[in-house]
């Protein structure tokens, strides 16, 4: 009966160590695991700077896209005005309207000399 209980101490002490040396190598793995971890959320993090910083750049084109655009509208819109005058000049000088095709001329070269003053603005 010696030898039984004997065995047992023996056997519940292995057992302690088999534990113990279980728990260290799982503590090291779980510490390897957190460090991989740790990296990946960093890079992670890089990866969302990056995409932060090229968000502002798509930004700031697009700012620079819109005001381009509305220039170009205010050109056409500009360009269209002139060729109506245009048209209508030449539609009073086809009437024989001298007078008017005067006006509409003048007209015409008002909107050509404000506008050179907006484009030395520009």
């Amino acid at each position: 009966m010696a030898q039984t209980s004997r065995s047992f101490v023996v056997c519940k002490w292995r057992k302690r160590k088999n534990s113990a040396r279980y728990l260290r190598k799982r503590f090291k793995r779980l510490k390897v695991d957190m460090k991989e971890m740790s990296k990946e959320q960093e890079s992670v993090k890089e990866v969302q700077r990056q995409v932060e910083a090229n968000l502002g750049a798509i930004q700031e084109e697009c700012d620079k896209l819109r005001d381009e655009t509305a220039q170009i509208i205010r050109q056409s819109a500009h360009t269209q005005t002139r060729l109506a005058l245009v048209f209508n000049i030449l539609k009073a000088r086809e009437q024989g309207d001298l007078a008017q095709a005067a006006q509409l001329t003048r007209s015409l070269r008002e909107t050509f000399g404000g506008d050179e003053a907006t484009m030395k603005q520009l």
